[in-house]
């Protein structure tokens, strides 16, 4: 990681704002970009309140579908719209989120984190473009992404996180979107019968997420097997629960947290989202 001073020079291109808050977004299916539920009228007011308060110079974006051997920033000025699913209706594979990347913003990031990489192969996947569609409708906002390097621990990537905490200053809305609850296996056969009833265990383990990101105890949360036998069950692989690791990271001690969505749904799909900030 980079000093203290190798960050304040990073930031000192950009212009100093009002604190921005942090998002966290359980994403859920692809077909939610089509839908009209309580989940994305929460996403909807969500970007109101943000545009009200203060209107992002850009939104950086970590993805649970960006996973990597090294950590990139995508520098696109035009990103692509990645339809990286299968077996939904074509409709969902016809939507375009057509907002403008952020590679002035981007380059500074690089700044400030001298480990990672430029690239301009990645545009904004369904973590990213799905959400936005609710919460910025109109894609007048830049976006750009930042890679999950999956081949390093767990703790790896709140410390990464932390060294973002300039961008909140500098008009930039950082989004974490995967899900705290995330087992696919588990939930393919409620999905087949549209039961969406949870599972026991997913519910044990996001009401235990929860009262761990109150306390803003990140250690806890990064060592989430010992949470008893739901740790397991609820995050089978780490990649849908790290971006909520980068949300909390970044909350500063006069932070607020609210939970602006809470719902287990299909046995083991946690759709949780909160506001730091």
């Amino acid at each position: 990681m980079n000093s203290l001073q190798d960050l304040h020079k990073a930031a000192s291109g950009f212009q100093k704002t009002a604190k921005m808050p942090v998002l966290f977004v359980g994403h859920g299916s692809p077909m939610n970009a089509l839908a009209d539920n309580p989940f994305t009228q929460a996403l909807h007011q969500l970007g109101l309140d943000i545009r009200n308060r203060q209107p992002p110079r850009a939104v950086l974006v970590v993805s649970a579908h960006w996973l990597t051997r090294g950590t990139f920033v995508a520098v696109n000025e035009r990103p692509e719209t990645i339809h990286d699913f299968g077996g939904f209706p074509q409709e969902l594979f016809e939507m375009q989120y057509s907002a403008p990347g952020a590679p002035d913003v981007a380059r500074e990031v690089l700044k400030a984190l001298p480990d990672a990489h430029p690239t301009d192969e990645w545009g904004l996947d369904h973590g990213t473009w799905t959400v936005l569609h609710h919460i910025f409708p109109e894609a007048d906002i830049p976006v750009f992404q930042l890679s999950i390097d999956y081949h390093q621990p767990i703790t790896y990537h709140a410390e990464l996180a932390r060294q973002l905490q300039f961008l909140r200053r500098r008009g930039v809305l950082i989004l974490g979107s995967g899900n705290i609850v995330h087992n696919l296996r588990q939930s393919m056969p409620k999905f087949m019968q549209d039961d969406a009833t949870p599972y026991a265990w997913a519910s044990e383990f996001d009401e235990w997420a929860k009262r761990k990101i109150d306390q803003r105890n990140l250690l806890a949360l990064t060592h989430y097997q010992q949470a008893g036998a739901s740790g397991p069950l609820a995050v089978p692989t780490p990649d849908h629960y790290i971006p909520m690791l980068y949300s909390l990271a970044l909350a500063e001690p006069d932070d607020d947290i609210r939970h602006a969505y809470e719902e287990v749904s299909y046995g083991g799909m946690s759709m949780r989202t909160f506001v730091v900030g």
